[in-house]
């Protein structure tokens, strides 16, 4: 069994990133993740990849979650809310538009990018976690981020990046 001292520990590591890789596939993220933790906590043995381990399971349990959550928004007919995929009001990023821009990739690539930047995985366990080659996972996340830069360079300055000055007449 997995001690708490450990479990505690992957959690301050891994926590924050696993909450924003759930949050493709659910609305629950936080318990998607508590669940995850609860699952490694009951495992006889640690995995040897713990971070990928839980980001499969994670993963793995957020989009079952999603599609129950969108069957029943289905037979109730309620509309799906529209939820941000960022938090925290202080980022420098504008989490809108990069969460405008990141729901735009296809979610093969998508995935890709979220496990591999903010969930500091190595390509290696990305691959594992998609059960694609290591050479896949890196071609994805090489379009993906060309895609992105050139979303980001073809919609100009973000809004807080914006000055007052007046246009100037040339």
């Amino acid at each position: 069994m997995i001690g708490p001292e450990l479990l505690g520990r992957l959690f301050d590591e891994h926590g924050a990133a696993l909450v924003l890789y759930a949050r493709q596939w659910s609305e629950a993220p936080e318990d998607v993740v508590q669940e995850a933790f609860i699952a490694l906590a009951r495992l006889r043995a640690e995995p040897d990849h713990v971070a990928a381990w839980l980001f499969r399971a994670v993963r793995n349990r957020a989009i079952s979650c999603g599609r129950s959550a969108r069957r029943r928004r289905h037979r109730e007919a309620r509309a799906a809310r529209d939820e941000s995929w960022f938090s925290s009001l202080d980022d420098r990023l504008d989490a809108g538009r990069a969460a405008a821009l990141l729901a735009e990739l296809e979610p093969r690539t998508r995935e890709v990018i979220v496990a591999r930047i903010w969930g500091g995985l190595t390509l290696g366990e990305v691959a594992g976690l998609l059960g694609c080659s290591i050479t896949t996972a890196h071609r994805r996340y090489r379009a993906g981020l060309s895609l992105l830069l050139d979303r980001l360079e073809g919609q100009g300055p973000c809004p807080t990046e914006m000055t007052d000055q007046a246009p100037t007449n040339r």
